[in-house]
């Protein structure tokens, strides 16, 4: 039974890729600063505490997936110095530490804002970490994928699940407010759908040393989304665009340049995205 670090496993993603890497018989150790409610084998670790991190390493481990970090654009953009201590200098540290201690498989949870000239400090911050993870193949032998992640979401409430926030929004104040046009277009996957292909990706030696896209299969308009809510509710909805053009989130696409080679993986099958919002209001109506 191999063993497996999920730096960040009691968060959004990270809870439903433990989930699944014990699920295909994986022994699981969460390291996170909260403790997931699923039971899971627990090391509390701050990510930005070498001592802590160090305590996580005392463990063998023949894999690490890095999840841990901040997620959320807006507020990685208005603090740059703790964003780049938490997505950029940690990594090194995890990464170091794989090196140290003979880590067979290194995973590091990249975004799309990685490939973008928007996202600004969270993407640069992303990117950063990429070339750094990549170099350490190339000097030190580390063997690692990089996921970069598009727009995941489920019916779990966790602060960065963008859909359901929409959903909790439209149930509790009947409207949708959105800093945008709603033309902006995203590939939504399920948490689940990425958790299975984030294993998937580490059962097959075809995708060691590479960068990996994880996305849905087709593009949905923001505003074609909202009216997909407000329809299920009943038409009971208000929603607000507040048409301002610096969001600093992509509209399209996040593909302003390319800074290494990636393949991208499709869910197949997949969670239906209508049938993943109704999801998530059942559980908001549940939750309040």
């Amino acid at each position: 039974m191999k063993k497996v670090a999920v730096f960040g496993g009691s968060g959004f993603l990270g809870l439903y890729l433990s989930e699944e890497l014990k699920r295909r018989g994986y022994d699981v150790t969460v390291a996170d600063i909260n403790k997931p409610k699923e039971s899971f084998n627990f090391i509390k670790c701050d990510i930005t505490n070498d001592r802590e991190l160090e305590a996580v390493f005392s463990n063998s481990f023949d894999i690490v997936y890095n999840l841990a970090g901040l997620a959320n654009i807006d507020e990685a953009n208005s603090n740059p110095l703790h964003t780049m201590q938490l997505n950029v200098v940690s990594n090194i540290k995890i990464i170091d530490l794989c090196v140290k201690h003979n880590i067979n498989r290194y995973l590091y949870a990249s975004s799309a804002y990685a490939m973008s000239e928007k996202g600004s400090f969270y993407g640069i911050s992303k990117l950063a970490s990429e070339k750094i993870t990549e170099e350490y193949e190339k000097k030190y032998g580390l063997v690692f994928n990089i996921i970069r992640y598009g727009s995941v979401y489920s019916e779990r409430d966790f602060d960065n699940n963008y859909i359901y926030n929409l959903v909790k929004q439209a149930v509790l104040k009947k409207e949708i407010v959105h800093k945008g046009d709603g033309e902006e277009q995203r590939e939504y996957i399920h948490a689940a759908d990425a958790a299975k292909l984030s294993v998937d990706i580490l059962e097959s030696d075809e995708y060691k040393n590479k960068n990996i896209i994880l996305t849905g299969t087709q593009k949905v308009k923001r505003i074609d989304l909202f009216n997909m809510i407000s329809e299920i509710l009943g038409d009971d909805i208000t929603i607000k665009l507040l048409k301002s053009e610096k969001t600093g989130h992509y509209k399209y696409t996040p593909y302003s340049f390319q800074p290494s080679i990636s393949q991208k993986l499709l869910p197949n099958p997949q969670i239906d995205l209508g049938q993943g919002v109704l999801e998530c209001i059942r559980n908001v109506h549940q939750k309040n």
